[in-house]
């Protein structure tokens, strides 16, 4: 059944109409959508691995030859170690900033339960979910490294300076600030070069901690130890205050795009010196890095949060932008289509009537009569 040109003007104007919503739902997804999706999800919940690989040196000092025996402190060599880290969101937490709390525990996997722990922190940071950078609040964040008579962790305030567990979304090829737990600075996290892991773009970020004495930062019993000189392992006579130091070589692959930290290594070294340039007894010295499962899940992270972001920025505006093009052409023809029908079926108005020209074929069938001229005569 043939539309009316009223129906055909009224569908028209229809389509023109969402067509042109369409579009301008198309230009404006990216402009003003994107920049709201584009934050650290609050339900982010995160486990990472780190163990040593089984050909770089690993050496772990052994807590209890310094307080017993009478020889020097010994020192385990070839130590399988394995660090946990689990990432939850906490209160406070809000459309623009997060916080962000991390339990990591390193261990010795050769020794069992207590005896293997050597060390577990408790760190919490509020950061802005979009640059991923602590919030202006004093004290942004907190750490526990130590437990009080109870066994019940302490938590020191702690001014947070800068990235730590996450980058920026949209990362740049640039040096950031980048937060250490253990010395509780910031020191410069440098853009190295682009690379790909599992098939995913990465940015490698690599990061030197200087030697630093760890009994300025921490007032903990085991950062400044007074034992006899013999007990150090020197050929001195009386007792020797030595402090303890660390140093680190960090490096990080970040998927630029979220943000998310793919691949990271750590080259630890604690050490106990009267000096930081002349180490003298090796706390623990060796090189962390991410597990394959890790590494794996981390990616699954990203591009599930990549997929999110394509979504507001590219497919929806691409879809809407097609078909309201498609429904404004539509809306167009067929209101021309209609305006040109109403003008071939216009009703001639009453009273009045359209001159006929006649032909030859139209007087072809008219009556005839043949005149006689003879009976005129």
């Amino acid at each position: 059944m043939a539309l009316s040109a009223g129906t055909r003007r009224t569908l028209a104007c229809l389509l023109v109409g969402i067509g042109a919503l369409l579009i301008v739902a198309a230009i404006l997804i990216p402009t003003f959508t994107v920049s709201k999706v584009a934050k650290t999800p609050l339900d982010l919940e995160i486990t990472t691995v780190g163990k040593n690989p089984a050909d770089v040196t690993s050496e772990v000092l052994d807590a209890k030859s310094l307080t017993s025996g009478t020889g020097p402190a010994k020192v385990d060599t070839k130590v399988p170690l394995i660090s946990q880290r689990f990432l939850t969101v906490e209160d406070p937490s809000d459309k623009n900033k997060m916080t962000i709390q991390n339990g990591q525990t390193l261990r010795r996997i050769d020794k069992q339960g207590d005896t293997g722990l050597l060390s577990a922190i408790v760190d919490r940071v509020t950061i802005d979910r979009k640059s991923g950078m602590p919030v202006d609040t004093d004290p942004n964040g907190s750490i526990a490294a130590n437990v009080d008579a109870k066994g019940n962790s302490i938590a020191d305030p702690v001014q947070h300076t800068g990235l730590e567990y996450r980058f920026p979304i949209g990362t740049e090829k640039k040096t950031y600030p980048y937060f250490d737990s253990n010395t509780r600075k910031s020191y410069d996290m440098e853009f190295v070069e682009e690379t790909e892991i599992n098939n995913t773009k990465v940015y490698h970020f690599h990061q030197q901690v200087p030697a630093t004495d760890l009994s300025k930062v921490v007032n903990s019993p085991t950062n400044k130890l007074t034992l006899p000189a013999a007990k150090w392992g020197l050929d001195e006579e009386g007792d020797v205050t030595m402090s303890r130091f660390y140093a680190n070589t960090r490096e990080v692959w970040v998927e630029p795009q979220t943000g998310t930290i793919i691949d990271g290594s750590e080259a630890l070294n604690f050490f106990y010196a009267r000096s930081a340039d002349k180490p003298e007894v090796t706390a623990l010295k060796s090189t962390l890095k991410f597990d394959e499962n890790t590494i794996d899940s981390q990616i699954k992270v990203a591009k599930d949060n990549i997929d999110k972001l394509s979504l507001y920025s590219r497919i929806l505006p691409i879809i809407f932008g097609i078909v309201g093009a498609i429904a404004l052409i539509a809306g167009i023809v067929l209101g021309l289509l209609g305006e040109r029908g109403g003008r071939t079926g216009r009703a001639v108005p009453a009273g009045r009537h359209t001159p006929r020209t006649a032909t030859g074929d139209e007087y072809s069938d008219a009556p005839t009569q043949q005149i006689d001229f003879r009976e005129q005569r």
